[in-house]
């Protein structure tokens, strides 16, 4: 394992929320972070706040290769460790989903991802060591009616990532995912903005459950029961990240522990049942 003093760390996904308090998180723990964000005023911001921060658009190949190259260049060609984040949330009911649509959520929530992970194995195959961790999610244990773009990337980003961790076993390189519920963060306001701008509302069988939708979107302020900070994922990496035997799986907040009990215990239709009722009454 490469030593403590030296470890560094690319995260994507740094502009809030999640990826923003693990950057600050790591760094105040001696980490050398390099914190990646779509856009260069928040690169920009982030630098600022004395990141070394990246511009890295997980929707464009170019952006990726150089990020890679700049960290690498950066760190004379190591790196400990790779925190998948930067991902979105599409809303809208599965038939109202165009093939661009979802092949825009994929894009951005899981093959950016692969390509990013991919480039980086090949260092940390060579230096005999590694930690890839992937910010999953709660829905890539369950779904929720509405929700079905972002849960087929995160079920198949659970479905790869096991793939990886079976494949780099021997390598040195340790492999987990982060499964959160509901954190404190901007993902309500940016999927409304998803939603609004490829969502035909009015045209739609759904479209009375929509304002409901819209409704809980707008909610300014509003905080879903068992919400925590993003430092509660913090946490959890911190682990993945410095355990001799990091866990293949991480749950966070108490939803997530629910739900990967239920789905255990219960029948595909009993937990139908459930899953409905919960996606009827606007939580998420």
């Amino acid at each position: 394992m490469q030593p403590e003093e030296t470890r560094t760390i690319l995260i994507t996904g740094c502009s809030s929320g999640i990826g923003y308090a693990c950057a600050h998180g790591l760094r105040e723990r001696g980490y050398r972070v390099f914190a990646s964000a779509r856009k260069p005023e928040d690169v920009e911001r982030l630098s600022s706040e004395g990141l070394e921060a990246l511009r890295l658009d997980l929707d464009d190949p170019a952006t990726i290769r150089d990020a890679v190259d700049r960290v690498l260049s950066r760190t004379q060609g190591q790196l400990y460790a790779l925190f998948n984040n930067g991902a979105y949330t599409q809303v809208g009911a599965v038939e109202d989903l165009s093939r661009a649509v979802l092949r825009a959520q994929l894009e951005t929530n899981l093959l950016g991802w692969h390509e990013l992970t991919c480039r980086l194995i090949p260092i940390m195959r060579h230096q005999g060591y590694g930690r890839i961790v992937q910010n999953s999610s709660i829905l890539g244990l369950t779904t929720l009616a509405y929700r079905g773009a972002y849960v087929a990337s995160k079920f198949a980003l659970e479905g790869l990532t096991d793939t990886l961790r079976l494949e780099l076993a021997g390598s040195g390189i340790q492999v987990s995912l982060i499964e959160p519920g509901p954190i404190k963060s901007r993902i309500r306001a940016n999927s409304y903005e998803k939603f609004r701008a490829h969502i035909d509302r009015e045209h739609s069988p759904h479209r009375e459950q929509y304002r409901a939708v819209e409704k809980r979107l707008l909610r300014e302020g509003a905080v879903q029961p068992f919400t925590l900070p993003p430092q509660a994922v913090l946490k959890k990496l911190i682990h993945a990240l410095e355990s001799p035997r990091p866990k293949p799986r991480y749950y966070v907040t108490v939803p997530t522990y629910l739900f990967g009990g239920l789905r255990r215990v219960l029948s595909s239709r009993g937990l139908d049942r459930v899953l409905r009722w919960i996606s009827d009454s606007g939580s998420r």
